[in-house]
C-alpha cells in the first residue's frame, strides 16, 4: 500500500475480464511452480531446459497475444533486444547441452551423489511442462495493462514505477491458491494437518523461514514491474533477462556443490561459453534500453496525491 495506495480501490473498479485472466495465468504460473520443485528434483540445481523455455515462451507470447510482435524487430533497440534473446537462448542451449553431456560422462554414483533421485529422461519431460507453465506468470505480469492505466487515474494516483504492483497482486493470489490448496490436500492425504500445533516443533521459526524464502522469490517480480516503465516498449525483454539471470546464478551454484565435479573438458567448456553468453543477453538487454531512452523522451511519473 505504501508504493501504490490505490490498489484495492483499483481492483474494484479494474476489469473483471482483464483481473480473471491474470489471476488464471497465475494460476498456471502455480502450478509451474508446484512441478518446478520436481525438476529440481531429478535434475538437480540448474534447470537449464525449464528456464530456456520459460524464457522463450514468456517473451514472444505476451507480444503476440497484444498483436504487437512487430515491435520486437525493425528499430535498433529492439533489434538488440532480439539480438539478446536470441544469444540468451543459445547459452542456454549450452548450458543444456553441457547437462546432456554431464549426463552422458558421469557413472551412476556420481549422480545420485549430487542429486539423490537423479532420472534424466523423467527430469527432461517435467521441465519442459513446467518451464511452459511458469512462463504464464510473465503473460499474466505483461497482460494488465488495463488495471496499470487505472493506477494513474484513480486517487490517490500511484507513481508510474509502481502502476503494476496490483496487478501483482493478482497474478501472485493466482499462484497462491493454487499452492495451498495443494498443500492442503498433501495435508489432509498425509493427515500431517496436526504438524502446524505440534508441541515441540519450532512453528514460529520455520513460518518466518517460510516467509523469508517467499518474500525473497517475490521481490523478482518486483523489481521485473518496476524495471517495465524504463524498458519501453521492450519491456518483454525483461523477462529474458530475468531468466537469464536464474539460469547464470543456479548453474554457478551447481557448480559451488560440486554437481560438475568430473565432467570431461568438452562439458566443462560448453557450460563456460554459455554462462558467457548468458551474461552477454543481459549486457545486450540493458544496451536496448539506454537506445530506448535515447530515441524517446523519459515517462513522465504522476505524483502520488497527498490525502
Amino acid at each position: 500500500m505504501t508504493t501504490s495506495p490505490n490498489t484495492l480501490s483499483v481492483l474494484r473498479q479494474g476489469p473483471a475480464g482483464v483481473i480473471r485472466r491474470c489471476f488464471m495465468y497465475g494460476a498456471m504460473w502455480g502450478v509451474g511452480g508446484l512441478t518446478w520443485g520436481l525438476m529440481i528434483r531429478y535434475l538437480g540445481i540448474g534447470p537449464a531446459i525449464g528456464c530456456g523455455l520459460c524464457s522463450a515462451a514468456g517473451t514472444l507470447v505476451p507480444p503476440i497475444l497484444e498483436g504487437n510482435l512487430g515491435r520486437l524487430y525493425g528499430t535498433p533497440a529492439a533489434n538488440a533486444s532480439l539480438l539478446g534473446v536470441a544469444v540468451s537462448l543459445a547459452g542456454i542451449v549450452l548450458v543444456g547441452t553441457a547437462g546432456m553431456s554431464k549426463e552422458a560422462e558421469l557413472p551412476e554414483e556420481q549422480k545420485k551423489k549430487a542429486v539423490a533421485e537423479y532420472n534424466f529422461r523423467k527430469g527432461i519431460l517435467v521441465a519442459i511442462f513446467s518451464g511452459l507453465m511458469s512462463s504464464e506468470m510473465s503473460v499474466g505480469l505483461q497482460g494488465g495493462k488495463a488495471i496499470e492505466e487505472l493506477t494513474r487515474t484513480v486517487e490517490p494516483a500511484t507513481p508510474l514505477t509502481w502502476s503494476g504492483m496490483p496487478v501483482l497482486v493478482v497474478v501472485l493470489l493466482g499462484g497462491f491458491v493454487v499452492n495451498a490448496l495443494w498443500c492442503l490436500h498433501l495435508d489432509v492425504n498425509n493427515r500431517t494437518l496436526g504438524d502446524y500445533a505440534k508441541p515441540g516443533a519450532p512453528i514460529a521459526a520455520n513460518l518466518f523461514r517460510a516467509a523469508l524464502a517467499g518474500a525473497i522469490w517475490c521481490a523478482q517480480f518486483i523489481c521485473f514491474k518496476t524495471g517495465e516503465s524504463a524498458m519501453g516498449s521492450m519491456a518483454c525483454i525483461g523477462w529474458a533477462v530475468l531468466m537469464a539471470s536464474a539460469i547464470g546464478f543456479s548453474t554457478l551454484l551447481g557448480i559451488v556443490l560440486g554437481e560438475w565435479k568430473g565432467t570431461g573438458q568438452r562439458t566443462r567448456s560448453r557450460l563456460a561459453v554459455g554462462l558467457i553468453l548468458l551474461l552477454g543477453s543481459t549486457i545486450l538487454a540493458g544496451y536496448s534500453g539506454r537506445l530506448v531512452q535515447r530515441s524517446a523522451p523519459p515517462a513522465t511519473e504522476t505524483p502520488a496525491v497527498e490525502p
